[in-house]
């Protein structure tokens, strides 16, 4: 039978989603705690591979089994092995059709924030910052130039292996929570560093080196040297992804850092 569950990670802990030699990322993590608990072998394949540092509160794997427990067992019995940096938090039987990656139809990504002329060290790993203030409603006018369908080449990391760099990105908000800015980011895909990239744009037009209009010109220009540099990793979230509705996955739940 294939099983599909949802987890939750601290990316700081890890070295990325994917497997590597030394056994740090959290694919290692969870296929390690899966093995224990079901005393077999078992191959996981992600709805998309977060980087080092980036944080996931709605990460869906598949995998397939023989190992016929309830599905809550899978939720607790995995999670008695997985490292404290890592949780299940549902299990769902799926048809064998089901595939994580290629059967998700949008993905959620949210960026947070921290914007303060101090550091929080509650703060540390969990979000971005920035000590000067920012002007979100220039960011949110920033944000009109990226909405749609575009050929997002000037924030695609020189590495990407995506075949096209045209993606459709169907929801940007640019929210303020007090010291916290989320830039919430919905699209049918994304490249390498794409949410980074945007963010770092984005902020360098808070901060007034950049008009919001200088956004659509960064779009047009299709050059990585015309975008801002690239945001660090630790405020970046997977916060959800989506397939279709008749499967009745769990709904996603948000959080903000530093309040739970």
């Amino acid at each position: 039978m294939r099983l599909a569950l949802g987890l939750e990670y601290d990316g700081s802990a890890f070295t990325g989603w994917q497997t590597q030699p030394g056994g740090t990322g959290v694919q290692d993590a969870l296929e390690r705690a899966l093995e224990a608990f079901a005393t077999q072998p078992i191959a996981t394949i992600c709805a998309g591979r977060t980087d080092a540092g980036v944080h996931a509160t709605y990460q869906v794997v598949h995998f397939d089994t023989e190992v016929d427990r309830p599905l809550p067992s899978w939720v607790r019995g995995v999670n008695r092995w997985l490292p404290r940096a890592a949780a299940v938090r549902w299990a769902v039987r799926v048809p064998d059709e089901f595939h994580a990656r290629f059967g998700a139809s949008a993905r959620r990504y949210d960026y947070w924030l921290l914007n303060d002329a101090v550091r929080s060290p509650l703060a540390e790993r969990r979000v971005g910052w920035v000590y000067r203030p920012l002007d979100d409603e220039a960011m949110r006018a920033a944000a009109l130039h990226l909405i749609g369908t575009h050929d997002f080449t000037s924030f695609r990391a020189a590495e990407c292996q995506a075949a096209s760099p045209v993606r459709e990105l169907r929801e940007l908000r640019v929210d303020r929570f007090g010291r916290l800015i989320r830039l919430r980011f919905v699209a049918n895909a994304f490249l390498h560093h794409m949410v980074r990239n945007l963010v770092g744009t984005l902020v360098y037009v808070g901060l007034g080196r950049q008009p919001s209009d200088w956004v659509r010109e960064v779009v047009r220009a299709r050059d990585r040297d015309a975008a801002a540099p690239t945001f660090a990793a630790e405020g970046l979230y997977l916060t959800h992804v989506q397939y279709d509705p008749l499967l009745a996955l769990p709904a996603p739940v948000d959080t903000i850092p530093l309040l739970g």
